[in-house]
């Protein structure tokens, strides 16, 4: 560095967007060398301060080069540029971070094995040879082992694991990519693997424990497998008697299972090819550092068992995105099932002794390690609809998921979602911060996880909440919690939050349709909705459409037993008669007394009943498995006419199913067919409803959200349709279309409201 002198100039700059956990402040300072200047770099809670001095030409192109030649994770925002003066510098050094405003923080999420540690982990010369922790500025670890900001190792599950001396001169070394790695480790300092099957325990020989799960797997045994964000439940996928062993003791017997493949050839994804058929944008997702699971077409002459997604044409397909997980698929050598370690429906499972003690009786084997996961984290999901990947669950490499809103609140609020597919949200400022994929409400452990994710949020964003916003029925757990904190309380219609989850991604503040279809919420006259097309704007949503009204036989029971949707159906319809042998003679009796029997205009319950009608699905081992099984069955018809259209006595379109019932049972057609009949029908009812809403009310833009559109042939067909007449589509991109993104919307329904309580 040069000594000060006259020609020399000073400037503080304050740096905010995604700058921790990113190597940030390490290429700061190798940037600072390069141009010959002086001064220093901290962290400050959600931000980054930097004072630099030198030529003002050098100033110049280090503020330029800041943004432009920023490490490929980091998003660096200069907010603030100010004249400053000279001080009595020689060098430039990070200095230590501190305490301060939480406005700016940006919690980073997990990222995958980058390409240089791959090789590293990969070279028999290097120290961290076959290491399963191996990480760099650029890569590893970060939500789930960061307990508190500023990101120092400290504040992380590594504190525990003071540095070797060869690790804290890679930590110290300007030139080194590892200065300043906060998750820094090697086989000498950092955490370390062992082994358990039965009374065999390998505890401090990473390779020794690697290789004797590797061991059991090839012998067709179960091993719960310790990740990032938790523990998954890992055998061989093309053995069918391992997946079946895995399903009989998962008491799962039909919910399709996650395929992990070894990363091979030039992009990784050889092995991929083999299995599954990728479309570009699919197979750019699997190869992408952020590595979810990504829903693919099978491969006709594919040998993964037949029983990892029994009845359907698409597999769960992820690449290894950790050490650990390259190694195991690089020394099994083929497909690996990696399902979340959990009780079906609960956050996957972190700790040890719970895994073992839980899951017992379903895991043979257990590869464990030592570094603490703060927090659980599943696995992101995508699914191919309407021409884009849209994510099904929101998870690692995704959350914590963050949106600029285009106001700012008044002050923060909470969020608690829906009953399933849980996540959670804050909202602070001009910013809304949603969780990672909590899970189903129905479990303790669920519950748990979920006070964890929102004090968690609260604490690593420096937020007190001052006002919760929750669904309006009173029964789901997340109501009952927001409820019991003694704070304002919004209650939000579940399908106005999804109506604004739409609207809220997309930024549209004019009057538009969303079609809001899916299997129940509660709607604001006290039925179960689920088919609605709503109109107006985020605040001021206005029921015009829906679908004939129908009575639920056995109520929730009905959405377990498409059977029971059926007979609703048939029984609405003058059709007295027991069609399904599993209907007991009495129920009859109650549906017309109306016991237990609530009414509802779900489009999700059509699909069940449709499902039944055909034979296909008589009772759903999983939520939508009816759906997805007509879905894979359906051929493409595109012919059939749509459901006839009639006013209610308050003037809301209502499309009646009946006409269904008549192509769902002539059997003069395939099941195939007919179940391609169904889809076509309702896409063009879609259509007709939404001609129809524009035609009164002169609205072109049309939005969809809900569960059930995650049907990609029913999705693809009515966006086609409205296209060729000239709509407006929006669909949701980055919030999923499911309850998962309800945490969302109710937000943006809750603000426009200008948190109005009822």
């Amino acid at each position: 560095m040069t000594q000060i002198n006259d020609q020399m100039s000073a400037q503080l700059l304050t740096v905010s967007g995604r700058v921790q956990g990113v190597g940030f402040r390490p290429f700061i300072s190798r940037l600072a060398h390069k141009l010959e200047l002086s001064g220093w770099v901290k962290n400050r809670a959600g931000q980054v301060d930097i004072f630099v001095q030198g030529l003002p030409f050098s100033l110049i192109q280090f503020e330029q080069q800041l943004i432009s030649s920023a490490p490929p994770l980091a998003r660096p925002v200069i907010v603030q540029s100010l004249p400053e003066r000279l001080a009595n510098l020689s060098s430039f050094t990070i200095l230590s971070s501190e305490e301060g405003a939480f406005d700016e923080i940006h919690v980073p999420p997990d990222y995958f094995t980058c390409d240089d540690c791959l090789s590293e982990m990969r070279d028999p010369t290097e120290r961290r040879y076959r290491y399963p922790f191996i990480n760099c500025t650029q890569c590893g670890p970060r939500y789930t082992l960061i307990k508190r900001l500023p990101y120092d190792r400290i504040n992380t599950s590594l504190a525990g694991f003071p540095l070797c001396e060869a690790c804290l001169a890679e930590f110290n070394d300007p030139n080194n990519r590892r200065y300043h790695a906060q998750p820094l480790a090697c086989p000498r300092c950092g955490p370390s693997l062992s082994f358990k099957q039965g009374q065999q325990i390998m505890a401090g020989d990473n390779d020794g424990a690697l290789n004797l799960a590797v061991q059991a797997l090839k012998s067709g045994l179960i091993v719960a497998v310790k990740g990032i964000g938790g523990y998954h439940l890992v055998c061989d996928a093309k053995s069918e008697e391992a997946v079946v062993q895995l399903r009989s003791r998962k008491h799962r017997p039909d919910k399709p299972f996650a395929v992990m493949l070894p990363w091979q050839g030039r992009d990784g994804a050889d092995s991929l090819h083999e299995v599954a058929e990728p479309n570009a944008q699919e197979l750019s997702l699997l190869t992408d550092p952020l590595r979810p699971i990504v829903l693919v077409d099978k491969h006709p002459g594919s040998t993964i068992a037949a029983s990892v997604a029994p009845g359907l044409n698409q597999i769960g397909i992820m690449l290894p995105y950790s050490p650990l997980h390259h190694l195991l698929a690089d020394d099994f050598g083929g497909p690996l099932i990696m399902t979340s370690a959990n009780i079906s429906g609960e956050p996957v499972l972190t700790e040890s002794v719970d895994v073992e003690q839980r899951l017992s009786t379903i895991a043979d084997a257990f590869l464990h390690h030592d570094r603490p996961i703060v927090r659980p984290a599943d696995d992101s999901v995508f699914r191919m609809t309407a021409g884009k990947l849209r994510p099904v669950r929101i998870g690692r490499g995704f959350a914590p998921f963050e949106f600029t809103l285009p106001y700012a609140v008044d002050y923060p609020m909470l969020a608690v979602g829906g009953q399933l597919k849980n996540t959670v949200a804050i909202a602070f400022n001009n910013r809304l911060i949603m969780s990672p994929h909590i899970g189903d409400m129905d479990s303790l452990r669920s519950h748990v996880v979920f006070e964890q994710v929102i004090a968690d949020m609260c604490r690593l964003y420096g937020v007190e909440i001052k006002t919760i916003v929750c669904d309006a029925h009173p029964d789901y757990r997340t109501s009952r919690w927001a409820a019991e904190q003694g704070l304002p309380l919004t209650r939000v219609y579940h399908h106005h939050a999804h109506a604004s989850a739409v609207a809220g991604e997309w930024a549209v503040t004019e009057p538009m349709l969303v079609f809001t279809w899916d299997g129940a919420g509660l709607g604001a006259d006290g039925s179960i909705w689920g088919g609605e097309g709503l109109l107006g704007q985020s605040g001021q949503w206005q029921r015009v459409c829906s679908f004939r009204p129908f009575r639920l036989v056995g109520g929730e029971r009905a959405g377990h037993q498409p059977w029971r949707c059926a007979l609703a159906l048939l029984w609405a319809t003058g059709e007295n008669r027991d069609n399904f042998s599993k209907a007991h003679p009495l129920l009859f009796s109650a549906w017309q007394k109306q016991i237990n029997s609530p009414l509802t205009s779900s489009v999700g319950r059509l699909f069940d009943a449709a499902s039944a009608l055909l034979d296909v699905v008589q009772e759903q081992s999983y939520q939508g498995q009816a759906a997805m099984m007509l879905e894979t069955l359906s051929t493409d018809d595109l012919d059939m006419p749509p459901l006839r259209l009639y006013k209610s006595s308050d003037g809301i379109c209502l499309a009646d199913w009946e006409a269904l019932i008549d192509i769902l049972q002539d059997d003069r057609h395939s099941v195939q067919t007919r179940a391609g009949q169904f889809h076509a029908s309702l896409a063009g009812t879609l259509l007709n409803q939404a001609q129809l809403i524009r035609n009164e009310h002169g609205v072109n833009k049309v939005g969809f959200s809900g569960g059930v559109f995650q049907n990609k042939r029913l999705l693809d067909q009515a966006v086609n349709l409205l296209v060729q007449h000239d709509f407006d589509v929006f669909i949701p991109e980055r919030v999923p279309l499911n309850d998962a993104g309800l945490s969302f919307g109710q937000l943006i329904e809750a603000t426009a409201q200008g948190n109005r309580s009822f």
